[in-house]
């Protein structure tokens, strides 16, 4: 689960740019579930309050010190790879040669072949 600022950005972003699919039964107005390949994934919106006081640069600086790193399964990980950069949003380039992805909020994610 993330906590996100922007819940309705952030679902269309997992929707379209990642191809995960809401799960209509579970979905409240501060939560939004997905399920994609036997795994369940969640944003789970801050509250407004605290919301508001937060504020995220456009492009998102890359959010890289979390004790947990997210890995999605795409159809074709190039392909995503450039839909995402494309939209403005950073990518984060190894030195051993691994690229990984943000973001709109700047979480930072890797991306796998299914």
């Amino acid at each position: 689960m993330l906590f996100v600022k922007d819940l309705d950005r952030m679902t269309a972003f997992y929707t379209e740019v990642l191809g995960l699919t809401a799960v209509a039964e579970t979905r409240l107005a501060n939560w939004v579930e997905f399920q994609s390949n036997g795994s369940r994934f969640s944003l789970h919106a801050i509250p407004p309050e605290i919301a508001a006081s937060i504020s995220i640069e456009t492009p998102p600086a890359p959010r890289e010190r979390s004790a947990t790193k997210l890995t999605f399964q795409v159809a074709d990980v190039n392909a995503t790879l450039s839909k995402i950069e494309a939209m403005g949003l950073p990518l984060v380039r190894r030195p051993w040669g691994a690229v990984e992805a943000t973001d709109p909020e700047g979480n930072v994610f890797a991306l796998t072949d299914h």
